[in-house]
């Protein structure tokens, strides 16, 4: 990512955080991040690209996150509490990944939806990239559960039956935390997820 595009997003996202999104205007993010309101229109193509843009990058930063916790040494059932109560927390002090995780969008935030197909838009790979959409709750959650699943027995053979279970002990995990994003309390999830994946029958894959 540029130097530039990368400026620009923090200035919105710093923006965003003083001033409901309809407020934020072009020309105070380009000068807060040090450049030409033609560079940002450059990178972004207008407001409703730069909004794709930081929406985009909320997702990414959440499922790269995502990875480094499960990266950490723990047992199995473990690494997937950590998973929930790290998403938890995140989603409490990020309103962008709590509207991403949950599909509820308030007046403040950008709520963008993708470019229309006939829109030219700017050549930035990265803003075709955001301008294509974020992904939708659903998604999120199966991209996480995958690489709860990788993460947790990487590169070891299993039973079908035994896939499918630790899929389901992955993804339970995932919705648990994302339950508590919505209704709390969110100081519970960790409990929940231990008590969940002790359940009758319940296998977690570990290392």
């Amino acid at each position: 990512m540029s130097t530039a595009r990368e400026a620009l997003l923090n200035a919105a996202h710093t923006a965003l955080a003083d001033r409901p999104w309809p407020a934020v205007r072009m020309i105070d993010v380009a000068s807060a991040a040090g450049v030409s309101r033609q560079t940002l229109y450059n990178e972004f193509g207008g407001k409703d690209g730069l909004a794709r843009a930081l929406v985009r990058r909320e997702a990414d930063a959440y499922l790269s996150g995502a990875e480094r916790v499960l990266a950490e040494p723990a047992a199995a059932g473990e690494q997937l509490v950590r998973l929930a109560e790290w998403t938890v927390a995140e989603a409490r002090s990020r309103p962008l990944l709590r509207a991403l995780l949950t599909g509820a969008w308030s007046d403040r935030l950008p709520a963008p939806t993708p470019a229309g197909r006939s829109a030219a838009g700017p050549a930035v790979p990265a803003q075709r990239r955001a301008d294509a959409g974020h992904p939708a709750p659903g998604e999120l959650v199966a991209a996480v559960r995958d690489r709860s699943l990788a993460a947790l027995e990487p590169g070891t053979g299993r039973r079908a039956e035994e896939e499918a279970e630790a899929g389901r002990s992955c993804e339970l995990a995932v919705r648990l935390a994302l339950s508590c994003v919505v209704a709390g309390p969110p100081e519970g999830v960790g409990r929940l997820v231990r008590t969940a994946l002790s359940g009758p029958g319940r296998r977690v894959a570990g290392r």
